[in-house]
Parts: C-alpha cells; structure tokens; sequence
C-alpha cells in the first residue's frame, strides 16, 4: 500500500483558567466548533472522530458518550474512544487515515478533574498489588524522581531551589513554571481538539500544514522499581522511531507531567541549546488532564501553521514518572514547494 501523506491541519483548546464548574460537553462545544470551522468541516462531517478522556476522572462509567453531544453524532458517526491523553486518540487517528479508512478526522480530548481528588485518582494508574495500595500521589512520586536526578548529579538543587519563586513566561508569552521547580499543578478542567486530514485535502483546508513524518509511543515497566527514574528509555526509543533523530528539529513540545521530567526529556530526545523548548509555555500550572498532551502536538503544528516552524518534535506522557511515551515529529513544507505534490511522495 502506498503510503499516505497526514497532516494536521487544525488546533483548538480551552483556556488556560481554573475549573469553572462546566460540563465536559460545555467546555467541549466551543473548542470543537473552533478546530472544525478551521478546517472548513461541518459537525459530524469528519470521516472519522476520536476522543481522550478518563471516566475514573469523571467518576462513572462511559462517561464520554455524554461529551458526544458536543460532537453531533447523529446521524451516526465513525467514533471511537481510548481512555488515555488525548495524544493517542489522534495516533489511532492517524493509523485509521494512513489505512486508507478516512480522509479526514477529529480528534478531542478532555479532563474534568474537579469532580473528584486527582491525587487519589491518579493513584489507580499504578501497580495495584505493591504501590497502588500506599496511595502516593503525583507530587510524592515526582518527589522521588527528583531525588533521584539530584543523587545522580543531573538536575542542580541550587537552581531547583532559587528556580521555584521565579516568574517564566513562554516565548509565546504563556505563563509556565520554571523547568526544574517543585510539581505544582493546578486541577484544571480543559479540552482540545485537532484536525487530520491527508494530502491534496490537507491543502485545500491550510495554507501550511503540519504533516506527521513520523509518530511512535513506547512504554516502561509497570513496576518503579525495575525503571531507572533518571532515564526515558521508551521516549528515546519512540523518538527513534518516529524519525527525530534523522535530521535537526527547531522546535520541541514536551508534555512534563512531574516537576523535573524536563531534563530527563532533553537527554532522552537530544535536545541542545538550538532547539526552542516548550515555547507556548509547556505543560503550565494550569494542566488540563487527559488533554496536556493532545496540546503539546497541537501547539507544535500550530507553529508550523504560522511559519514559526519547520520541523517540530511533540511529546506526550501518561502514568508516573513518564512511563508511557508518545513522540511525534511533525514538519512543513518550504517555501515554493508545488502544492500539488502527488500524494505518498513523502513517508
């Protein structure tokens, strides 16, 4: 089969407030109509839909057939659901383009955290024969890892230390957290959404768009004992297999979820001073849950989409202490490239 060139072609999320006490259908709505009006597609237009999203965050079951109403899924409509970030929705997506099944597809996800203690939710990730039943939460477990990183000399606790009260902002002019500062995440409720499509459509939906050269997740022992906490194997591994490695990026998204994951990330992914890291603020104190990393490969392509870009690296991480990694390498087109350029000329 010849291979199929798959683009994003649109980005929407929610914003970067608090929890304000809507429904996951509410806070959908707008960024769904948003990512869709984008590409020119009507409601329930796409070939095929699929969402991210945690029903233990909701705190019942199916919960997102009830974030279908924002959708429009009638007539019925080629859906389906993974209950992980929103990231590994869009990689099933892409497969589903790639297999010659759609042209083109939505991808959403969202996260309602203040329904529940994430502290306690998140706990249901882990090993639940020796760790689940301690109950330690994200910022014990990211506790861990950063002693880990400062036992092994690689993270300075004089920067961690003097980094923690210092105002950051983005190159984008986001507000984020200093890279190596303790875990302060906000339970923040949010959503976002992003168009695929494939080839001559791509083009006629964006001027520029982000094509997917190549996308990979891999994922780490179950047990944190057995896992070197200093190190990502699975994400160099996934970046290997995406392509990362085969020529320079300019631009870097990584989707950190402990407080210094960051430097575990640069090494793992090659990064050096060259390369713009995290420049719409990263994975900031406002953290929307199930959605971070759909918006790390989303804010990338929008680069692209801008020309702040031309070839960008994605990240995106589910479970403690980045055990299950997803790395994408996205890129644009130069300057006077023919746009009519045959379909599965590129892999």
């Amino acid at each position: 089969m010849t291979p199929r060139d798959v683009a994003v072609v649109a980005f929407a999320r929610s914003g970067h407030g608090p929890a304000d006490g809507l429904s996951e259908a509410e806070t959908l709505l707008p960024v769904l109509h948003d990512a869709l009006d984008q590409a020119g597609l009507a409601p329930g237009e796409a070939d095929f839909t699929c969402s991210g999203s945690s029903d233990y965050l909701a705190g019942r079951p199916f919960s997102f057939t009830l974030a279908l109403d924002g959708v429009g899924a009638w007539p019925p409509i080629a859906e389906s659901h993974v209950e992980m970030d929103g990231a590994w929705a869009l990689y099933e997506a892409w497969v589903k383009i790639l297999t010659g099944q759609a042209d083109t597809a939505l991808v959403y996800a969202h996260g309602k955290p203040s329904s529940g203690d994430l502290r306690d939710v998140l706990t249901r990730q882990l090993d639940p024969y020796y760790v689940a039943p301690l109950w330690p939460d994200p910022a014990s477990l990211a506790a861990l890892q950063t002693r880990a990183l400062l036992d092994a000399g690689l993270l300075d606790e004089a920067a961690l230390l003097t980094d923690e009260a210092a105002p950051v902002r983005s190159a984008d002019g986001h507000p984020t957290r200093p890279p190596y500062a303790p875990d302060a995440r906000a339970v923040t409720d949010g959503a976002a959404a992003v168009v695929l499509a494939a080839g001559a459509t791509a083009r006629r939906m964006c001027a520029r768009p982000a094509w997917i050269r190549g996308i990979d997740h891999r994922i780490e022992s179950h047990a944190l004992g057995l896992r070197d906490l200093t190190d990502s194997p699975s994400t160099r591994l996934a970046a290997e297999r995406a392509g990362a490695f085969d020529a320079p990026v300019d631009t870097a998204e990584l989707h950190t979820a402990g407080a210094a994951q960051e430097a575990v990330l640069r090494r793992a992914l090659r990064l050096d001073d060259t390369v713009t890291v995290n420049p719409s603020g990263g994975t900031p104190a406002t953290d929307p849950v199930m959605a971070a990393g759909l918006i790390r490969l989303g804010e990338a392509a929008a680069r692209i989409h801008r020309g702040a870009s031309d070839r960008a690296l994605a990240h995106a991480t589910s479970g403690p202490c980045l055990q299950q990694n997803l790395v994408a390498v996205l890129e644009g087109e130069p300057a006077g490239h023919p746009a009519a350029e045959p379909e599965g000329a590129r892999t």
